[in-house]
């Protein structure tokens, strides 16, 4: 795969929002008086990934300079502040984790062994986000790339990207084998369930619009919701864009079964393979094919192979 552009977004001053005001670092909760749904918006679920901390950060400024909210409940979290730390511009994807990948981690057993220190994190965050209506989960990509909006497998999260009208490429998808994300687990990936969970890949990690990305979609969840009013966000939050229209569903992930794995060329993400039975990769010495004609590969990307670790998804226009 070629080498991606230059880190060219900035990382925010987090040292002022970092106590939170829940008694759990990072973590902030608002509350109006009036009833209303309970949003909760994540950031820094991988500690190289700042266009959502951008728009936290960004989102506590407004609220502490005045901004208030109409009804409901907003929970505001920072998420793997120990990988943050480590950020490097020039090596970002060191700082993607500490130990483990802490989307992978959303399940009651893992949090429950407290093994690693991004499965302690996870128990520590999970009682501020599990009771939310709606969740909005803000990641990038290590790859440069329209934005993608993840919305796993059940309609009404589909329904919901298309309420708030985000504009991108929709995904329905099943998650990774390593594991849970947060956006699946709980009441989130509850098929009888009324909450609202979506994942915004909001561009490449290291493009400064990935930042403006992440700030239309928070901007569009919190007037969906009617937490907040027009006026009491940036203008520029907004981006004047259509909003994302046909949806992708992904049938199959590909994990990497050992270090041995070699894309057959560079493809870029949603690139469209014609026909079926193309050999994309090789993985530990298997060939990899496209298992239908127009199959689209949705995030392919071997910048951090290892075993178990998903490196491209196929899928179909649904």
């Amino acid at each position: 795969m070629k080498a991606p552009p230059a880190f060219t977004l900035e990382p925010p001053d987090l040292q002022r929002w970092r106590a939170g005001n829940t008694g759990t670092e990072g973590v902030w909760r608002f509350s109006a008086p009036r009833a209303g749904p309970r949003v909760a918006i994540t950031a820094l679920i991988h500690g190289n990934e700042l266009c959502g901390a951008w728009a936290v950060a960004g989102l506590l400024q407004r609220l502490h300079e005045g901004a208030v909210l109409q009804r409901g409940e907003l929970t505001l979290a920072l998420c793997n502040l120990a990988a943050f730390d480590r950020f490097d511009a020039a090596q970002p994807d060191t700082s993607r984790l500490v130990e483990e990948d802490l989307n992978r981690q959303w399940s009651d057993e893992r949090m429950a062994s407290g093994s690693t220190l991004e499965r302690r994190r996870a128990a520590e965050l999970w009682p501020w986000l599990r009771d939310a209506d709606e969740l909005l989960d803000l990641h990038s990509m290590s790859e440069p790339a329209p934005p993608l909006l993840l919305t796993g497998m059940l309609p009404r999260h589909v329904d919901y990207v298309r309420r708030l009208g985000i504009g991108g490429h929709v995904v329905i998808d099943a998650g990774h084998a390593a594991g849970v994300r947060l956006r699946d687990h709980g009441r989130f990936g509850d098929p009888h369930g009324s909450a609202y969970s979506l994942l915004v890949e909001c561009g490449w990690h290291g493009d400064p619009a990935s930042r403006r990305v992440a700030e239309d979609a928070t901007a569009r969840a919190l007037l969906s919701s009617g937490l907040l009013v027009a006026d009491q966000l940036p203008p520029a939050w907004l981006l004047d864009q259509p909003p994302a229209r046909d949806a992708l569903e992904v049938t199959a992930a590909v994990t990497a079964r050992s270090m041995d794995f070699r894309f057959a060329r560079d493809f870029q993400n949603l690139e469209c393979i014609a026909q079926r039975g193309t050999v994309i990769a090789h993985n530990n010495g298997d060939a990899v094919t496209t298992p239908y004609d127009d199959c689209v590969l949705v995030m392919p990307s071997n910048h951090r192979v290892r075993p178990g670790t998903t490196i491209v998804r196929m899928g179909h226009v649904a």
